[in-house]
């Protein structure tokens, strides 16, 4: 049946890398907002790993435990307070819901459109197969 309708099939490939792409996003909305609860002012001071890269991190004292720099996207930057921070990623995290849930139910539409036209080729074919074996009784 594929070979019929491969752009199904396709589309509800890109839905699933879709949503296991947001999926990896949320998690890193929701870690950041998790990491914005650790800052209390106890922690200034202290010594902590500040990443270059993925892989290089460098020492790093705590200056200032009411603000935070973060990364927007694209490479711009906005500093906020922390309860600004943790509003930030909560929004982000439900944004990402939202577009998350919106091509869930794309994907079922696609889905059902799929078993539909599946159908309609089963019957088909099973209509073709009948009507080849009239003639020959």
């Amino acid at each position: 049946m594929n070979i019929y309708f491969p752009f199904l099939f396709q589309e509800l490939s890109v839905f699933q890398d879709s949503i296991q792409t947001l999926q990896i996003a949320k998690s890193k909305f929701v870690e950041s907002g998790e990491s914005l609860e650790k800052i209390t002012p106890a922690i200034k001071g202290k010594t902590i790993l500040v990443p270059l890269t993925g892989s290089m991190y460098v020492p790093g004292t705590v200056a200032d435990v009411d603000n935070v720099v973060i990364d927007i996207g694209t490479g711009y930057y906005a500093q906020k307070d922390i309860d600004g921070g943790k509003d930030y990623f909560k929004r982000k995290v439900e944004f990402v819901a939202e577009q998350m849930e919106k091509i869930n139910l794309l994907g079922m539409e696609k889905s059902k459109l799929r078993q539909a036209v599946g159908m309609i080729m089963e019957m088909k074919f099973q209509s073709e197969l009948q009507a080849q074996k009239a003639p020959a009784s």
